[in-house]
């Protein structure tokens, strides 16, 4: 019986779960839950978010939290990942940038982002020099990828809106981290062109003239959402951008730990059978392929795409 703490089953999707692969040339990409993904081509690796803490409900809800740097330690063992490049918040939210510093110092990575996410990082001793503020427009480069921040909007319903104006120290209320800048990030690479667009939301137009082959679609609280609105965002991200591939991200209970399967959000915080209903419908229209990603398994974002 569906009651609001119950939740969809991810089994009838299952044949949309993205298949492990070690691509010849070597780029591949895996998931961390939420937003969170590593992109790595085997000479640079860089991490969109790396949230994995991922505290529970309870204690988002009405205690104090921080980042486990026991849980960070150990992601970077399972990954293998002793140096990275870059850690990149797509916006400044707890479940975005809570980790992101622990990574930067861990991994001697740069921390991009907004001045809220700079902020972040000076709460928890990332020094100067490894913390990059960008604006719209900005395109930095790491290896063999380009990455350009374009300007974005959260999803609606944002519960922590407003900038953070001074360092944060953890641990603090998770109201403490609040949006600041939302970005979506186009990656280009000679193996192809990937977007991250983390929030479910678009500012429209702003996607016109940039190419993706490979979208990674922030689809949270969109079940929660009008028809019309989805299919606006339909169009002015993956349609926009001719992606001829979406990876759905941002679908599961990031209250749950690492350690246990990826599951969907309750229907008290979201809808994905609703999402699904409306987002598959589209994607045949358009001949574009959907993938869901299983948590930690290396992919090639791009295999059988030509």
């Amino acid at each position: 019986m569906r009651t609001p703490i119950s939740r969809p089953s991810l089994r009838p999707y299952l044949p949309y779960l993205q298949r492990a692969a070690l691509p010849h040339d070597g780029l591949t990409a895996q998931f961390l839950g939420t937003s969170s993904v590593l992109l790595s081509d085997g000479e640079t690796r860089l991490l969109m978010d790396g949230f994995v803490t991922r505290p529970r409900l309870l204690r988002v809800a009405m205690g104090r939290i921080a980042p486990d740097r026991r849980l960070v330690r150990a992601a970077v063992e399972r990954l293998g990942v002793d140096t990275l490049a870059a850690v990149v918040c797509a916006h400044s939210h707890y479940d975005h940038a809570l980790d992101a510093p622990l990574w930067a110092l861990e991994t001697g990575a740069e921390l991009v982002g907004s001045r809220s996410t700079a902020n972040v990082g000076r709460g928890q001793g990332v020094p100067a020099r490894s913390v990059r503020v960008v604006e719209d427009g900005d395109t930095l480069t790491y290896g063999g990828f380009d990455l350009t921040f374009l300007t974005s909007l959260h999803s609606p319903g944002d519960h922590y809106p407003g900038s953070i104006d001074r360092p944060l120290v953890p641990p603090a209320r998770a109201r403490a981290w609040k949006t600041g800048t939302v970005y979506s990030v186009l990656v280009a690479h000679p193996r192809g062109r990937l977007l991250l667009h983390a929030s479910a939301n678009h500012r429209p137009g702003a996607l016109r003239g940039h190419r993706a082959d490979v979208v990674y679609l922030g689809i949270g609280n969109l079940g929660k959402q009008p028809a019309a609105f989805l299919r606006a965002y339909w169009e002015e991200v993956v349609t926009a951008t001719g992606a001829r591939r979406v990876v759905l991200v941002h679908w599961d209970d990031f209250f749950t730990g690492l350690g246990r399967p990826l599951r969907p959000l309750p229907y008290l915080f979201d809808d994905l059978d609703t999402t699904m209903s409306r987002l598959l419908p589209l994607a045949r229209r358009d001949g574009v392929d959907v993938v869901l990603p299983a948590a930690w398994q290396p992919s090639d974002p791009f295999a059988g795409l030509g």
